[in-house]
């Protein structure tokens, strides 16, 4: 581990706590992360997203099967999980989410069943966390197996995006899981896995320690402009504490400069996107199910 820099005051640097969600927070939008992390009370957000919802009931479920007796790790009982766990926030209606409950039983089912439940994975939900002389991050795994003599970070995917190795490879996330998880447990963790279970398909790549130490470099240095904003962000906070009457609303104007949106096509599905006028006027919101892979609809009869 790197020694403690120190600053230009003699006082050790502060470390820039985070996880993987929060530095690509501040890559994809300044103005989000400002929305999600810095502000307080948080702007209210708009509807829960179907996708969401089925991500979370999916996960929970694979999550508590693990955790079964190893008898019970059953394919029936997977489905069973799903249908007792399932969240209903975001679908359009009752018979929306009833039938996506139905296509994730589906789905779990079908991967379990390829699975050896004597197979324990080392690690489920598995929290882990490193740091550096920069920053002090930590995430949660889904599913850490143990692989010969090495470690191996399995991450689920839900989404209808087909994946592939580039996927893996360039993740932040999984880099800097696979870094936190060979430093805590002590043993090798190079390979990153992206599961999708609508398809069956494995997204996999072999880290090197130079392509992880390059992942690393990359989050240190995403770290360093966001903790610069966060400071100025603290800085103008001070002052608007000073103000003539603290009973007036907070004006965020100021934090403009600090935190500049991003607007993109990812503006349809940002959960601040009513806060944000440059956002609306790059894309309109997405109904909270219109990422669901939803079959078209039959074509109409010819009279």
């Amino acid at each position: 581990m790197a020694a403690e820099q120190l600053g230009f005051d003699g006082m050790p640097q502060r470390l820039y706590t985070c996880t993987p969600s929060r530095l690509n927070a501040w890559l994809d939008c300044p103005r989000r992360y400002r929305m999600t992390y810095l502000d307080r009370p948080s702007p209210p957000k708009g509807p829960p997203w179907a996708h969401n919802s089925l991500g979370a009931s999916v996960h929970n479920a694979l999550a508590s099967w693990w955790r079964l007796p190893e008898h019970e790790r059953t394919v029936e009982a997977a489905g069973t999980l799903v249908r007792r766990g399932w969240l209903t926030e975001g679908y359009r209606d009752a018979e929306q989410s009833a039938r996506w409950r139905e296509r994730a039983r589906e789905m779990v089912e079908r991967y379990v069943a390829r699975l050896d439940p004597t197979d324990e994975p080392l690690g489920v939900e598995r929290t882990v966390a490193t740091r550096t002389d920069r920053i002090a991050v930590s995430g949660r795994i889904d599913r850490l197996d143990v692989r010969g003599a090495e470690l191996v970070v399995v991450d689920y995917k839900t989404g209808r995006h087909v994946l592939t190795s580039d996927d893996a490879r360039g993740s932040l996330q999984l880099a800097l899981y696979a870094l936190a998880a060979a430093r805590v447990l002590r043993r090798p963790c190079r390979r990153v896995e992206l599961h999708h279970l609508p398809t069956g398909e494995v997204a996999a790549w072999d880290h090197t320690d130079e392509s992880l130490q390059r992942h690393l470099r990359r989050a240190e240095q995403i770290a360093a402009e966001a903790a610069a904003a966060d400071q100025g962000y603290r800085d103008l906070a001070h002052r608007s504490a000073t103000r003539a009457n603290p009973a007036d609303p907070v004006d965020h104007t100021p934090y403009n400069g600090l935190f500049p949106p991003r607007p993109s096509a990812l503006c349809s599905w940002c959960d601040f996107a009513r806060h944000c006028p440059e956002g609306q006027a790059a894309a309109p919101r997405k109904d909270p199910w219109a990422a669901l892979a939803e079959p078209n609809p039959p074509e109409p009869e010819a009279p």
